[in-house]
């Protein structure tokens, strides 16, 4: 519960110690960061040993985005747990929870705008994409997660944070499409069509649960209340499209090194001489 000030204005800032008790006092909340802090570290150690004979420019550079993820991951979920990019805000009216205070694991998103756009690098590079679609697709992601964190974090209006929640999910629209259309025909071109197809379903089919649990979840119509379930819930789907993905792509570019290093065979479209 919230301190409340002297004239029964608004509650006094929790610590960050009170937010860390907090935490470890709730063990399905502890228990899903926890969880991926040892799963990231146990994936950043496999994939060092399993990319340690790559050697290709553009197989290295999947192989160093690939690493990134679980890296990236072990530092937030640290943060996380600890209670550093943990707080508590109080739900605007409209909301299920109008008035109450929830606790807001606004980390994750930091982990999401770090973390997704290495694995669309990934993706990327094993289609062998145009630098300008990677750009592109890479910079909706990052304004994919910065403006669901806004919505995540609004508390001035209900539907403001459905606003920015909106916002969110067009972006999204914008990495769907590029992932469906452009980069698949670009997979097929460059000889990783089947690999590529494997790891765009998994992304896509994941990447569309953090929405829905957005708006199921505490942070949204809150249907589940519980803190810890929605937490469980953002793991879960974490560790399937973060580590399983990332072993699934590693395993398959040190075993086809070759194809991955060869020349895409997409035609042309520069201009011909005259």
């Amino acid at each position: 519960m919230a301190v409340a000030t002297p004239n029964g204005g608004l509650p006094l800032q929790v610590t960050q110690s009170e937010v860390f008790s907090r935490i470890q006092g709730d063990v399905l909340l502890s228990s899903s960061l926890w969880a991926n802090i040892a799963l990231a570290g146990l994936s950043a150690l496999l994939f060092v040993y399993m990319g340690r004979r790559v050697s290709s420019p553009r197989a290295k550079l999947i192989w160093g985005a690939t690493l990134m993820i679980p890296l990236v991951s072990i530092s937030s979920y640290t943060g996380l747990v600890s209670g550093l990019t943990v707080g508590l805000i109080e739900m605007p009216a409209g909301h299920a929870l109008a008035g109450e205070e929830v606790l807001s694991q606004w980390g994750r998103y930091l982990t999401w705008a770090l973390s997704t756009p290495m694995i669309l690098l990934a993706l990327g590079l094993l289609a062998d994409v145009d630098e300008g679609s990677l750009f592109t697709v890479i910079a909706a992601d990052i304004a994919m997660c910065i403006t669901g964190l806004a919505a995540a974090l609004v508390t001035s209006s209900y539907l403001l944070r459905w606003v920015f929640y909106l916002i969110s999910c067009a972006f999204f629209a914008v990495v769907l499409y590029a992932l469906l259309t452009e980069w698949a025909s670009a997979a097929t071109a460059a000889g990783t069509g089947e690999i590529f197809d494997t790891l765009r379903a998994l992304t896509v089919v994941l990447w569309l649960g953090y929405p829905i649990v957005w708006a199921l979840g505490v942070e949204g119509f809150a249907v589940i209340q519980s803190v810890g379930l929605t937490s469980w819930a953002y793991s879960g789907l974490d560790i399937l499209a973060k580590y399983v993905f990332a072993f699934l792509l590693l395993r398959w570019v040190a075993a086809n090194e070759g194809t991955v290093a060869a020349p895409s065979t997409a035609p042309s479209t520069a201009p011909a001489d005259d």
